[in-house]
């Protein structure tokens, strides 16, 4: 018997007739000998639709009461998931963040998960009850609702597994797998057996939206095999594991395309000690998660500074720069939603030369103009303007031959 968590994304779990097709799904695994968890997201679009209800009544809305309000959509789905569960002659029970006892801190809209309290679960299966857990939310010290930000769900699965010591994690999506790029730009995209857990967080923080960063970051920490999958076939997926050895490297893995990024440049900043401090200091007390960033020195003692953040929270770092530049007496700030950022990502990278400089010729042959460049280990981006962004990810998944039977291992 192995303890399995599951957990279904907002599409797998889209309406009644989607619901009854993941209780199946529960069922059959439960059937099988295996203790089930169950993590579910709220119904595809409800999130949406409650973050553009929060934005009408304030544009700026207070972040407490907007997660009060973007977290009820998973009360309503474990809610129905666990009645239909319960139609079937499937014991079964809903919990939400607080009543788990999800721990966080309070950074609102942008929560951490500091402690599951797992009992309340344990016994739940003790007595052949299935727990369905409410997705991408928690609870702080002072019994706050929090969430976890987009795609927080998948936090939550993992988070579960790992408190759990559960075999697996199964992330049920509507996509097969983790693709060498997104099918619906290539359609030549090839489905990963395996990737490795830094592979995979390069991907997710680049744009690949099959997983959500935090829940790989967690996953590689606990060591929780994670194996991504569709809640629309019986097909294996990708798992997301530990690097092994006997694996053989290859070189790119996969190219993401993120069209999700905003680009600010601070114009004229004096050129001395503690102004990026000053600058970037704000946006991290407010969890503005700061991207890509690049400095242009002038001899005159003035420099400009350009970087990267996610477009639902441009209007946010923007208040708070144009704030810092009058203090410091930069001459303006300039913001630029017109980008997108194209990557590749491949273990192989960290010990093969020549990689950027074939990336570079490769964008440089379409006339595609680089704007700004970020390297590590195993991934390069580039951003380039936005009308470029598919052609680029379609024009280096070509050049890096991850076509359907053409993965190149490293030499």
């Amino acid at each position: 018997m192995a303890l399995i968590v599951q957990k279904y994304g907002g599409t797998s779990v889209g309406d009644l007739s989607r619901i009854r097709n993941v209780a199946r799904r529960v069922a059959r695994t439960r059937q099988e000998g295996n203790d089930v968890v169950v993590a579910v997201s709220a119904m595809s679009g409800e999130t949406d639709r409650l973050i553009q209800l929060a934005n009408q009544a304030w544009d700026t809305p207070d972040l407490r009461e907007y997660d009060s309000l973007i977290s009820t959509g998973e009360q309503v789905s474990v809610a129905l998931l666990a009645l239909t569960l319960q139609s079937m002659g499937v014991p079964s029970r809903s919990f939400l963040g607080y009543q788990v006892q999800i721990i966080t801190d309070s950074a609102f809209s942008h929560a951490r998960i500091r402690k599951i309290e797992v009992a309340t679960l344990r016994q739940a299966l003790k007595k052949g009850v299935v727990p369905v857990v409410a997705g991408f939310q928690g609870v702080d010290k002072e019994g706050n609702i929090t969430t976890l930000g987009r795609g927080g769900s998948d936090t939550t699965g993992v988070a579960l597994a790992a408190a759990l010591k559960a075999d697996v994690c199964e992330i049920y999506t509507d996509v097969e797998g983790v693709y060498t790029t997104d099918p619906n730009i290539c359609p030549d995209a090839r489905k990963l057996s395996h990737i490795t857990y830094d592979e995979m967080m390069e991907m997710a923080s680049l744009g690949a939206k099959v997983l959500q960063i935090r829940s790989v970051e967690l996953a590689k920490k606990y060591n929780v095999p994670v194996h991504v999958r569709s809640s629309f076939s019986d097909k294996p997926g990708t798992f997301v594991t530990k690097e092994d050895k006997k694996m053989e490297k290859v070189l790119v893995s996969g190219v993401t395309y993120n069209k999700n990024e905003a680009k600010i440049t601070i114009v004229r900043v004096p050129d001395r000690p503690g102004i990026a401090s000053k600058i970037f200091t704000p946006i991290s007390d407010a969890n503005v998660v700061v991207d890509m960033i690049i400095q242009n020195n002038s001899a005159d003692g003035y420099t400009d500074l350009t970087f990267t953040v996610s477009k639902a929270d441009l209007k946010r770092a923007l208040k708070l720069v144009k704030a810092t530049a009058d203090e410091i007496k930069a001459q303006e700030v300039l913001a630029d939603e017109n980008i997108a950022k194209v990557s590749i990502v491949g273990a192989g990278m960290v010990s093969h030369a020549g990689v950027a400089s074939k990336m570079f010729s490769a964008l440089s042959r379409e006339n595609i103009n680089i704007l700004m460049i970020s390297t590590s280990e195993i991934k390069i981006s580039c951003v380039i303007e936005a009308k470029y962004g598919e052609l680029a990810a379609r024009v280096l998944h070509k050049t890096f031959g991850l076509e359907k039977g053409e993965m190149r291992k490293e030499a």
